[in-house]
Order: structure tokens, then C-alpha cells, then sequence
């Protein structure tokens, strides 16, 4: 069995993150090397993993007493209705804090199941299997969790570690392209803010990774969890330095909530859309390099990625968009607060505008 480890250590607890290719197989022996034991489970199974690794995975834990919860993943169903549904099962069936909760699925059901795992009888043993690119890379990774409301997403949540990672790299061969063009887009995010290095080496072998060549692919996740983990170990609950992980972020989740959280934009292109937002605001406003302008302009060029707001918005979105954009957990003073690049590998995470620069931005994108 060939995989990577990366060890997270934050103050409230540290665990392992496990990636490599075909590790379901290998999930007692994991469980055992991490040390982590259980008498009860509940597995939170997102209902787009394939039956065959469902099955695989019921078989190993076929001596568990084990409770199963098929969510259908969606970001309408990552809400307070679906918390009360996991609550009821383990309230049901009588989980202790020693039990646990196990996420199977994409970045919803992470977000929902780890949200879950905190608050039930203050703290549960919580294992992530995430299934997609962008749950490998980012989502399972340092501890936010969290649903939406009617006023936006993810408001309401905690600071919750998980006890163990493990990025089974085989479930990504059943994913459309679009999921993993999606997963990309936290990837190239994190590059950009704070590994120039990273970017040059996505920039030449993007093609690579969105096809699961190996060790393209392999590398693709490790670096960009190894990012991940530098900066939430610096500043686990957000303070300061961790906000430079919302980079396009502001923009993104106002678009998602303008769009009802619709299929027609995935949180991963609306995140794709929100970059190049902040790429093309910081060149307006002569904050970043026109060269590594330039360079990202080309790199989403080069590989189709999402660039246009005009494709998904009109410029009668554009109150909708600024009201959502109002109550994103960053803001203060009454400004819409950006992460901006002053260049590839360095940002600023406290860059404060008022409503009526980022509409006069809008304005142009939307005509452009």
C-alpha cells in the first residue's frame, strides 16, 4: 500500500491525513496504525459515491455496530433539517462520545457531518473519507464545518478537527470532469497565495492532474494540502492569517446564494469565478503585477476554466450580489472585506472596500 501521510497539528488536536490510491480496502489497518477505536459508528454516505465502494466499505465494518444515513448531497440540504436528522440518530441509538462519525462523500457531507460531530454531547469522534478532488484538498482539512442559511452560506458552524483524514485517490476515476474541474480550482487557489513555485508546476502539468495521470495528480494534492497545513497551523480559528484561504471566496459564496445554490454553478466554479473577480479587481485597482496578471489570465485560457460573471449574472444581479457579499463573516466596518494577490504567491487579507467601488467593478465585468 503506497501512500503519503501529512501530519496536521493544531491546538485543539492533531491528526493524520492520509492520501494514496485505494486505501478503502486498507481502512481497518488505517484505523488501527491512527489509533482510533470505536464500539458504534454512523456513516454519513454522500448518495453519488458508486455502491461499490459503499459495499466495500460496509463489509470491513461488518463487526461494528453500524448505522448508515444516505444524504443527498446538496447545498439546499446543508441546513439545520439535515443536522436534526443525524442528531435524532445518534440520540436514537444512544452514541457516546467514544462512537464516531464517519463522512463519506464530497465537501457538503464533510461540512455537515463534521457540524454534527461538534455538537453532539460537545464532541464526537469524527473520521472524513473525502470522495471528491475538492474534499481531498481543501474542505476535509482544518476543521471548519458548517450549513447555510436564507442569509448565506456556511453562518453557522464551528472549529471542529477531525480525529483522521483519508483521500482515497480511487474515488476520483468516478468523477464527471466538472467535479474535477471544481476540486482544480481550490488547488490553483492555493497555489496562487502562497507557493509561485506550485502554480509554475500547475501552469505546465494542469492537463496532467485533471486527468488522474500519475504522480501528477499525487503531487497536485499532497502540495496543496501541505499549504493548507502551514497556514491553519499558524492560525487554526481564522484570526488573522487564515482568511487568506477565502481568496475569491467573498465573491463565490455571494454568487452561489444569488443563485439559490443551484447546479447550474458549483461551489468549485463559482469559487473558479470569484479568483479571476479578485485577479481582475486587484489589476483595476494597480494592486497586482501585471506580469503574473497575466500569467493567470493565460493559465485559465489555456486549460477552459471559468472567467466570465456575465455568463451566470446580469447587471440586475448586481444588489443581490453586494447584499450577499454585506454579510460575509470577514467584513467589518461596514466595508466588503477581499483577499487580493499583489502577486503570485504573496496576498493581502485585509484589503476593506465600500459597496460602491465593487458595484462600478461589477458594472465593467458585466459589459466586458
Amino acid at each position: 500500500m503506497s501512500q503519503l501521510k501529512i501530519k496536521i497539528r493544531t491546538n485543539n488536536q492533531p491528526y493524520n491525513v492520509i492520501i494514496g490510491n485505494d486505501l478503502t480496502k486498507d481502512l481497518l489497518k488505517i484505523l488501527k496504525d491512527n489509533l482510533i477505536n470505536f464500539n458504534k459508528c454512523l456513516l454519513v454516505i454522500d448518495n453519488k459515491v458508486p455502491k461499490s465502494f459503499v459495499n466495500k466499505i460496509n463489509f470491513l465494518l461488518k463487526k461494528k455496530n453500524k448505522f448508515t444515513y444516505f444524504f443527498n448531497s446538496s447545498e439546499i440540504n446543508k441546513s439545520q433539517k439535515t443536522i436534526n436528522k443525524l442528531l435524532e440518530i445518534l440520540l436514537k441509538n444512544n452514541f457516546h462520545r467514544n462512537d464516531c462519525l464517519i463522512a463519506i462523500g464530497g465537501g457538503i457531507t464533510g461540512d455537515v457531518s463534521g457540524f454534527a460531530s461538534s455538537i453532539f454531547k460537545r464532541g464526537i469522534k469524527f473520521i472524513n473519507i473525502p470522495t471528491t478532488l475538492l474534499a481531498q484538498v481543501d474542505s476535509s482539512i482544518g476543521g471548519k464545518t458548517g450549513i447555510n442559511s436564507k442569509y448565506g452560506k456556511n453562518l453557522i458552524g464551528s472549529f471542529y478537527q477531525p480525529n483522521l483524514v483519508i483521500s482515497d485517490t480511487s474515488f476520483l476515476k468516478s468523477l464527471p470532469n466538472r467535479e474535477m474541474i471544481c476540486g482544480y480550482a481550490e488547488i490553483l487557489k492555493h497555489s496562487l497565495i502562497l507557493n509561485k513555485k506550485f502554480f509554475t508546476y500547475l501552469d505546465k502539468n494542469a492537463d496532467n492532474v485533471l486527468k488522474l495521470k500519475k504522480p501528477f495528480l499525487e503531487k497536485a494534492i499532497f502540495q496543496s494540502c501541505l499549504i493548507k497545513k502551514k497556514i491553519i497551523e499558524k492560525d487554526e480559528n481564522e484570526k488573522n492569517i487564515r482568511q487568506i484561504l477565502n481568496f475569491g471566496h467573498t465573491f463565490a459564496h455571494a454568487f452561489e446564494a444569488t443563485n439559490n445554490y443551484s447546479k447550474r454553478l458549483n461551489h468549485g466554479e463559482a469559487v473558479l469565478l470569484g479568483i479571476i473577480c479578485a485577479v481582475n479587481f486587484a489589476h483595476q485597482n494597480h494592486i497586482i503585477k501585471k506580469e503574473d496578471y497575466k500569467k493567470i489570465i493565460n493559465h485559465y485560457k489555456k486549460i477552459n476554466l471559468p472567467m466570465k460573471i456575465k455568463n451566470f449574472f446580469s447587471k440586475k444581479n448586481i444588489n443581490k450580489i453586494l447584499s450577499f457579499m454585506r454579510k460575509d463573516k470577514k467584513n467589518s466596518n461596514s466595508k466588503i472585506n477581499l483577499v487580493l494577490l499583489k502577486k503570485i504567491g504573496n496576498v493581502n487579507y485585509n484589503c476593506q472596500f465600500n459597496d460602491t467601488a465593487i458595484y462600478r467593478f461589477f458594472c465593467k465585468e458585466l459589459i466586458n
